[in-house]
């Protein structure tokens, strides 16, 4: 039986399979960043089924959770029924109704996201000053590009007849550029799934004034 997928299904609650290269790098940022997991607070903006959420809160981090598909929240709180994963967007209204967190995650998400500036406006008023971004996407850059052109890629990784899916395709100049403009400052950049210059995803970690 074939499964027929849009962009508010999910096939199952397990954790994306970009997390196994994604989340140690994200708990490493999160550790190097905060001397202790159960004063932190994180939020998980575009949670999906709650895998990221997950590990966190298994670590010790107080974590909330928003992703506006019905169908990943009812996974995630099947699965996860203990952890505050809820229907939200990053075009709400969030910081309103959650308060401010010292961590905000957003994991594979901006690159779905048709309106990124609002997005990141949201993100940014939800991180309590001082506080920190995380975001990862897949990664776009002079060499991995050149690399998928001359390997005759292109197709296979942008998938043009695939429905929904990636809309933006971010490089570390126009995410640092986004998330500057945006207000956050001292943005830096991991880099996940193999050597840098042909990374899967890249981390972008920015800071909010104080």
């Amino acid at each position: 039986m074939s499964i027929q997928l849009d962009a508010a299904t999910y096939v199952h609650a397990k954790p994306a399979t970009a997390h196994s290269y994604i989340l140690p790098a994200v708990v490493d940022v999160l550790e190097n960043s905060f001397q202790e997991a159960n004063e932190t607070a994180v939020f998980d903006l575009g949670c999906g089924t709650g895998g990221a959420a997950s590990v966190l809160a298994e670590k010790g981090y107080d974590v909330v959770g928003v992703d506006p598909s019905e169908d990943g929240i009812a996974k995630a709180k099947a699965v996860h029924p203990d952890l505050p994963l809820e229907i939200g967007s990053g075009y709400d209204d969030l910081s309103s109704r959650y308060g401010t967190f010292d961590a905000v995650i957003s994991l594979e998400v901006v690159e779905h996201v048709y309106d990124p500036k609002a997005f990141t406006a949201t993100m940014y008023d939800l991180v309590k000053p001082g506080g920190i971004a995380v975001v990862s996407t897949p990664f776009h850059g002079y060499w991995k590009n050149l690399a998928l052109a001359v390997s005759g890629k292109m197709d296979d990784h942008f998938m043009p007849l695939k429905s929904h899916g990636h809309i933006k395709f971010w490089s570390p100049g126009t995410l640092s550029t986004l998330l500057h403009e945006t207000g956050f400052e001292d943005v830096d950049f991991e880099y996940v799934g193999r050597i840098p210059l042909l990374a899967k995803s890249m981390i972008a970690i920015a800071q909010k004034p104080n």
